[in-house]
């Protein structure tokens, strides 16, 4: 399939910009919350940083949001490590997948 799809220029190059559009959309919402910082990116994902006002720490935010989505069926990406604990990976999806964990975010800190 992979070979097949880059003998097929213009549908691989349709699917880059449904990405690249989606992932500028994703952006784009991740910033309306106030509590989340998105990190500009050229990847088919988006790094957030996590400033809640809250007793919780930054870092057990981070992971108690992630088992919350994990719970909800949203997927996203924790990391255990010193630098990043703070932080969440978001993988670009299709545009209901976006709209889900907005909705969901917004439930959230």
């Amino acid at each position: 399939a992979a070979l097949a799809s880059l003998s097929d220029i213009e549908y691989l190059r349709g699917n880059v910009a449904k990405i690249i559009a989606e992932r500028e959309r994703l952006f784009n919402k991740l910033k309306e919350l106030e509590w989340l910082k998105p990190y500009p990116s050229s990847a088919n994902f988006i790094l957030c940083s996590l400033h809640c006002h809250s007793e919780r720490s930054e870092e057990s935010l981070a992971k108690e949001i992630w088992r919350l989505l994990q719970k909800r069926g949203i997927f996203v990406r924790y990391f255990d490590s010193p630098r990043l604990r703070s932080y969440l990976r978001i993988s670009v999806g299709k545009p209901e997948d976006t709209d889900a964990l907005i909705e969901a975010l917004k439930g959230m800190c």
